[in-house]
C-alpha cells in the first residue's frame, strides 16, 4: 500500500468516509413495543475496513422552535432539543469487510416506549433509528432515518 493510500485510509476513518451504510425498514408506522425488522447493507470504498460490531441506534428526540417574530419576549430565535431515548442494538459481530465488498446485515429493534411522533406549529417528538459500523475513526453510517410512532 503507497503512501497516499494511506493517507487517504486515514482521512476516511476520521470522516467516516471509508464505508457507505444504507438502512432499510419495513414499517412506515410502528407501535411502542413492536419489532422492526431492519436491513443493513455496507459496502468498503478502497480499503479493508475493521468493523468491531454492526449497530442499529434508536434516538428519540423533542424539539421546540419558536422564531423572534412570534414572541415579543425573545430577543432571538428559540431552538431546543431534548434526547428523549436512546439506546444501540448490536446485529452482527466483529468482522472485516474488504475493499469494495458489500455486506447485508438483517435484525431486529423493538421500538421503545416512547411518546408517539407528533409534529406541533412549535414543536415535535420523533423516533430515528440509523445503521452504523463500530469502526475506527467515526464510524461510517447511514444517518438517521425517521420512523412514524403511533399510538393504539
Amino acid at each position: 500500500m503507497g503512501l497516499l493510500n494511506k493517507l487517504k485510509g486515514a482521512v476516511n476513518a476520521v470522516t467516516g468516509g471509508a464505508a457507505a451504510v444504507t438502512i432499510e425498514y419495513d414499517r412506515s408506522t410502528a407501535f411502542p413495543g413492536d419489532t422492526v425488522e431492519v436491513k443493513l447493507t455496507a459496502t468498503a470504498k478502497s480499503n479493508d475496513v475493521k468493523v468491531k460490531a454492526v449497530f442499529v441506534d434508536l434516538r428519540s428526540v423533542e424539539e421546540i422552535s419558536v422564531g423572534k417574530k412570534q414572541s415579543d419576549k425573545l430577543d432571538d430565535n428559540l431552538n431546543l432539543e431534548n434526547e428523549t431515548f436512546k439506546q444501540a442494538f448490536q446485529i452482527a459481530p466483529e468482522f472485516v469487510l474488504a475493499a469494495e465488498e458489500t455486506k447485508i446485515f438483517v435484525g431486529q429493534v423493538q421500538i421503545p416506549n416512547v411518546s408517539p411522533t407528533y409534529k406541533g406549529q412549535n414543536a415535535s417528538h420523533q423516533l430515528y433509528l440509523r445503521g452504523r459500523l463500530d469502526a475506527r475513526g467515526n464510524d461510517p453510517d447511514s444517518g438517521y432515518q425517521e420512523v412514524i410512532v403511533g399510538t393504539r
